[in-house]
C-alpha cells in the first residue's frame, strides 16, 4: 500500500464505519422501542463496530474499491428483527426500516456541523484541520449515499421494506417474492445508468442543500 492510500484509508475509514454501524444500530433501537428486543438481546445495540462487521461488506469491498477507484463504500451485518414481536405489525416494520436512512441523514448533518466549525475557525489552515475537513466531507457523502441508496423501493433495501409495509396485503406479497432477486435488480439498475440518473443527482441535491444550510459551500 502506498503512503497516499494509507492516508486516504485513515481519513475515510472512520466515517464509513460510523455510518454503517449507526445505520444498523438505528434499526435495532427502533425495533426495541416498538417491542422487538432481538437486536438488544444479541448485543447489537452498541456502537462497537466489531459487533457489526461483515468481512465482505465492511472490510474486503471497501478496501478493494479504495485501491481500484479511490472511493470507499460498504455495509455491515444486518440487525436481526423479529417482525412478530412488533406491536404495530407492518406499520412498525416501516418505522424500523426508515430508522436506518434517517440515522444517515442525522449523521450527514453532524458531519456538516463539523465541517462548518472547521471552515469558520481562525486556524482553519492548521495541519489537523485539513484532514479533518476531508473526513467531514466524506462523512457527508457516504451518509447521503447510504440514505438515498437504501430508500430505493427494492427489497431487501429499507425503501423496499417501507413499500412492502405500505402496500395492500396481496401486492405486498407479490413484492416480497422479488426479494431473492433484489440485489440483482439493484446491480442492473446501477449498470443501466441508475447511479447517474437517480442516486448521484439526489446525493448532489442533498449535499448542496446541507452545505448551504451550514454555510460551508460546495
Amino acid at each position: 500500500m502506498s503512503e497516499t492510500l494509507i492516508q486516504t484509508l485513515a481519513i475515510v475509514a472512520l466515517p464509513l464505519l460510523f455510518a454503517i454501524t449507526v445505520h444498523e444500530v438505528a434499526h435495532g433501537w427502533m425495533a426495541n422501542r416498538l417491542g422487538d428486543p432481538t437486536a438488544r438481546m444479541m448485543g447489537r445495540l452498541t456502537l462497537n463496530p466489531v459487533k457489526h462487521i461483515d468481512p465482505l461488506g465492511t472490510i474486503l469491498v471497501p478496501i478493494t474499491m479504495l485501491i481500484l477507484s479511490g472511493a470507499m463504500f460498504g455495509w455491515a451485518k444486518p440487525v436481526p428483527v423479529t417482525t412478530q414481536n412488533l406491536k404495530g405489525g407492518r406499520r412498525d416494520m416501516a418505522l424500523v426500516a426508515l430508522a436506518g436512512p434517517a440515522s444517515n441523514l442525522i449523521m450527514a448533518l453532524f458531519w456538516s456541523a463539523i465541517a462548518s466549525l472547521i471552515v469558520h475557525m481562525d486556524n482553519a489552515s492548521s495541519s489537523y484541520a485539513t484532514p479533518l475537513l476531508y473526513m467531514a466531507r466524506y462523512g457527508i457523502f457516504i451518509n447521503l449515499v447510504l440514505m438515498v441508496l437504501n430508500l430505493l423501493p427494492i427489497l431487501p433495501l429499507d425503501g423496499g421494506r417501507i413499500l412492502e409495509a405500505l402496500l395492500p396485503g396481496p401486492m405486498a406479497w407479490k413484492l416480497s417474492r422479488l426479494e431473492p432477486y433484489g440485489m440483482f435488480i439493484l446491480l442492473a439498475l446501477i449498470f443501466l445508468g441508475g447511479w447517474e440518473m437517480i442516486i448521484q443527482p439526489a446525493v448532489s441535491f442533498f449535499t448542496q442543500l446541507i452545505l448551504t444550510l451550514f454555510g460551508v459551500g460546495g
